[in-house]
């Protein structure tokens, strides 16, 4: 697998005064995608309630390079670009593109999973977490 790839629809909602989607929009798409991935591998959110666990972010980043339109069609791609050895930390990139294959926009986001209850960066990590991030496909190097 060299991604995980869902293609998404523009709403109404998602468009900005200048007719093209705006700028939080991909925000959005972007923290739907993580939770639909961690869950269909197993990571629910009723599982991190019990263990008082979940992701937390540390930066959120997007470049726009090409406008993305109400009628268009895209594919959000999602790879891991890189993670410690435990999986506390991690980035994620997404890749917005259109039916040409052309690159609309990416968006990278830091993070890590924090205790629920003590309010602090989790450590160790459970291994569903470290499962999941080994199955993760990761962004190919240049």
């Amino acid at each position: 697998m060299t991604s995980f790839s869902k293609i998404i629809s523009i709403r109404w909602s998602d468009i900005d005064p200048n007719f093209h989607m705006r700028h939080s929009a991909y925000y959005d798409f972007g923290a739907q995608q993580r939770i639909e991935i961690i869950e269909s591998l197993g990571l629910t959110l009723k599982l991190m309630q019990e263990q008082h666990f979940g992701p937390i972010l540390f930066r959120e980043e997007c470049v726009f390079k090409k406008e993305i339109r109400l009628s268009d069609t895209i594919t959000i791609h999602t790879r891991l670009a890189k993670r410690n050895d435990d999986a506390s930390r991690w980035t994620i990139q997404h890749d917005f593109t259109s039916t040409d294959d052309k690159c609309c926009a990416i968006l990278t986001v830091d993070g890590a999973w924090i205790d629920t209850r003590q309010r602090k960066l989790l450590s160790p990590m459970p291994k569903i977490v470290t499962d999941i991030f080994d199955s993760f496909p990761m962004v190919e190097s240049l």
